[in-house]
Parts: structure tokens; sequence; C-alpha cells
């Protein structure tokens, strides 16, 4: 009725639907019981956890955060929820980076190291690596210069992209701040 009062007129719902007018304003005029605000909430936190997850969880992931939470909830409700309000989930395929690729025809550096990872003094020998970071926003490489004597980083560099310049700046940055012979 409320959603069509300024359609049809009131006397005329409440003559049709066989409902008192007093009781109507009555209606109107209440608080929602407890169990709406629970709903309520529920909705909220739904839709909260389904955009916080970009979109990606499903009502198998909600219905698991709602229970961290404290929620007494079944994951059918959790599902019902999402489709009422058009929630769905779209997964992603998975994405397996690959940062080594050793079928090329380019100059492979020698292993100079042999796994011999023990240094006598600091700036004696300099390990590299690169790593990805799962963010957000995308992925990010992360090239690292670690000097195995003191096991400190001095050197790196951060990037959407690996290109041999990541590991260059990464190597400049070392060279800059240890100075090594």
């Amino acid at each position: 009725m409320e959603d069509h009062r300024y359609e049809f007129r009131l006397k005329k719902m409440c003559e049709v639907l066989k409902v008192s007018r007093s009781g109507y304003y009555k209606w109107r005029a209440s608080e929602p019981s407890e169990r709406a605000k629970r709903k309520a909430h529920l909705i909220e936190r739904v839709t909260w956890f389904f955009y916080d997850s970009e979109e990606t969880y499903g009502s198998p992931r909600i219905h698991g955060k709602l229970l961290e939470e404290g929620w007494i909830v079944s994951e059918r409700t959790v599902g019902v929820i999402m489709r009422e309000h058009n929630l769905r989930s779209c997964m992603a395929k998975k994405f397996k980076v690959v940062t080594t690729d050793s079928s090329h025809d380019l100059p492979i550096a020698p292993n100079i190291l042999n796994q011999d990872f023990k240094a006598t003094k600091p700036n004696e020998k300099w390990v590299a690596d690169i790593t990805y970071i799962p963010c957000r926003q995308g992925k990010l490489y992360l090239a690292s210069i670690l000097d195995l004597y003191t096991k400190q980083i001095v050197g790196w560099k951060l990037s959407d992209r690996m290109t041999t310049d990541l590991t260059l700046e990464a190597l400049k940055m070392a060279y800059e701040r240890k100075t090594p012979p």
C-alpha cells in the first residue's frame, strides 16, 4: 500500500485489501521489529563484504566472514539476500606469475657463488631476488638486493612491471647506499 499511495486513494486500497485505515496508520507509525532491524543490518554486512572483496566473494565466503563476526545465519539465507539485491560474484581465473623464463637465447650469468652463502665482511657478497606481490589494484614486482653478511636489504625497487630497469634500479640504490669497492 505504501508503494502505491500516490497512485490510488488510500480509502479504496484499504477496502480492496480488507485493511482498516486506522490499522494502516498504526503500522506506518510503528517502529520496525527486532527481526526487521536484524535483517537490515545483515543485508548491510553482506553488501559490505561483497563490495570489499571487489565483487568476488559468493555466499559461502561471505557466510564464513559473517560467522567470524559472530552472526548466526545460514549460507542459504546469505545466498537469498545476495539474489534479492543482485549481488553476483564473478570469479577471476587463477593468475600464476612467472618470474623466471629460462627458455631464451640470451647469455646467462655464471653462478659465481656456487651455493656458498657465507660472507666474512659487509658488502662482500650480495644476492638479488624478484618477487611478486598481489595487491587490490593489481600486481607489483619487488626487486631486492641482500647483503649476505649483515642480512640487510641494501637496495630495492618496486614496480608494476618486471623489467631490466627494475633490477638495475635496485642495484643502483644498493651501490649508492653502501659504495662497495
